[in-house]
């Protein structure tokens, strides 16, 4: 850092502190789309698999905003999105009885949920660099 006046040091903090934030959000939205694709491929592998059509279609979208960490969303594609809660947790058969759960998204969320809390705290850590 250069020698600063008085007048000049908010000045100075609030540019670095713009370059410090603008820096986590790049590291923040590189993590969440290595995070969420590694997500979609769990799920594609863990997924029950009686047709193979329900575990091919988990997706991630991407809605961003310029300057601002992007918002990822993993979900299954029309028509099977219905059959996410079914099969996750069960459900009752037409003639009685109960079809037990097949426990993938959950695993995957808190996977997810370590492996990008773990990454963007070290963004916000390391910060530029």
């Amino acid at each position: 850092m250069a020698n600063i006046s008085i007048d000049g040091l908010a000045a100075e903090i609030a540019e670095m502190l713009a370059e410090y934030s603008q820096d986590v959000v790049e590291k923040v939205n590189l993590s969440s789309e290595k995070v969420g694709k590694a997500a979609v491929k769990q799920l594609k592998q863990t997924s029950p698999k009686d047709s193979g059509d329900y575990a091919k279609s988990w997706k991630m979208t991407t809605n961003a905003v310029f300057g601002q960490p992007s918002n990822r969303i993993i979900h299954v594609a029309a028509p099977h999105y219905r059959l996410t809660h079914l099969l996750e947790h069960g459900h009752a058969k037409r003639g009685g009885g109960r079809v037990e759960g097949k426990p993938h998204i959950r695993p995957a969320e808190q996977q997810v949920i370590e492996e990008f809390t773990r990454e963007v705290e070290e963004a916000i850590r390391n910060g530029a660099g």
